[in-house]
């Protein structure tokens, strides 16, 4: 049940969010709305060149707030949490693998890939070369590695120290 409300919620979430994003010079990145505990939780991820601030957030949760609340969204009550993504940001849009080319990457598949080298495998690191026929190109171990984007179940950006 919680699975199909997250579903249902999340595009219409994002069909408000997104132009109040690029109205305040802002991108959506992702939405999650999930059960924690006895509540309900929605937070929007929001980041820009350079990265957001604590006003970023709360422009946008003063912005995204009340259009909730007055289109009915979401349709029961819940507690909106508006934040960066993180050092680790994922990786959704065919855009942010263009964006964040030569940044070092993880990536994990939704089924192994065929390896001409035995079984194949689920997670991959290294750096984002870009995205090239709808294929996310990335050096690993110093061998080029083409993972197609419809085989992505999760990508984010890694934390290089």
């Amino acid at each position: 049940m919680a699975n199909a409300v997250q579903e249902a919620v999340a595009p219409r979430v994002q069909a408000l969010a997104e132009p109040l994003a690029r109205s305040l010079g802002l991108e959506l990145v992702d939405i999650e709305y999930l059960r924690e505990g006895p509540s309900w939780i929605l937070r929007v991820f929001i980041d820009k060149p350079g990265g957001v601030n604590l006003d970023d957030c709360s422009a946008f949760s003063h912005a995204l707030g009340p259009a909730l609340d007055v289109d009915d969204v979401v349709g029961t009550t819940y507690s909106l949490e508006v934040s960066s993504p993180g050092l680790e940001r994922p990786l959704k849009k065919p855009k942010d693998f263009e964006r964040f080319a030569g940044k070092r990457i993880k990536v994990k598949t939704f089924a192994p890939l065929p390896s001409a080298a035995g079984p194949g495998q689920k997670n991959f690191q290294g750096v984002l070369v870009g995205l090239k026929d709808g294929q996310v190109e990335i050096e690993a171990e110093g061998a080029p590695l083409r993972i197609p984007l419809a085989a992505i179940a999760k990508a984010n950006l890694v934390v290089e120290l």
